[in-house]
């Protein structure tokens, strides 16, 4: 069986566009197998039938591997970025991009690992055993109740990053990518948005080019 490996979040640059007529560029995710990811803890998932990354991923299955924290821990930090930053139609993939991201900074520093390993377990104390078996309203709860602290600090900056800025929240949310390169929005991407009706032309008027 062959599973897409997630990788952490990369910045794309401007040579790196290749998109010619604004459609979303097929999501790079490296192949492995599935005997070849041995980290601490490793998660799988399946991308839902309906998803946009259904088209454009190589493969319907995917596997996040961590090397400092466990399955159940990055679990947990996939569940909390869930509560910060809900969004329908981002996969659980987009999610586990956080966990392995902030299992990255774990792994290269004693402290992070220390304090999201004591942040992850308040969270399982403050559900009564099992932050992941709590119904969404007490997880929110939960959630709430960290504000100020440096873990819930820790995690919802990295959501930032993990969960907007890589090709799976890219194909999820409809953005094509740079257009600076190809013109500029005026020409690509100003006029795209498919959830609302056009506009009437005294109140949206062509772009004028001199």
């Amino acid at each position: 069986m062959r599973t897409i490996s997630i990788q952490p979040a990369t910045h794309h640059s401007a040579e790196q566009a290749t998109e010619e007529i604004g459609a979303v560029r097929k999501v790079k995710l490296p192949l492995t197998r599935r005997e070849l990811l041995r980290g601490t803890g490793v998660i799988f998932g399946h991308i839902a039938a309906g998803s946009a990354l259904v088209a454009l991923a190589p493969s319907t299955a995917w596997a996040l591997e961590l090397r400092k924290l466990n399955e159940k821990e990055g679990r947990t930090l996939m569940a909390m970025g869930k509560v910060l930053y809900p969004h329908k139609q981002l996969p659980d993939a987009a999610y586990a991009l956080l966990a392995k991201d902030l299992d990255a900074k774990a792994q290269k520093n004693a402290d992070t690992a220390k304090q999201l390993v004591a942040g992850i377990r308040s969270l399982h104390q403050a559900a009564g055993g099992d932050f992941l078996k709590a119904s969404p309203e007490i997880q929110l709860q939960i959630v709430k109740s960290l504000e100020g602290k440096p873990f819930f600090a820790t995690v919802r900056g990295q959501c930032i990053t993990s969960l907007y800025d890589n090709d799976i929240a890219f194909a999820a949310f409809g953005y094509p990518g740079a257009s600076w390169d190809k013109g500029g929005y005026i020409t690509r991407g100003f006029q795209d948005l498919q959830w609302l009706p056009e506009p009437p032309l005294e109140i949206s008027p062509k772009p004028y080019f001199g």
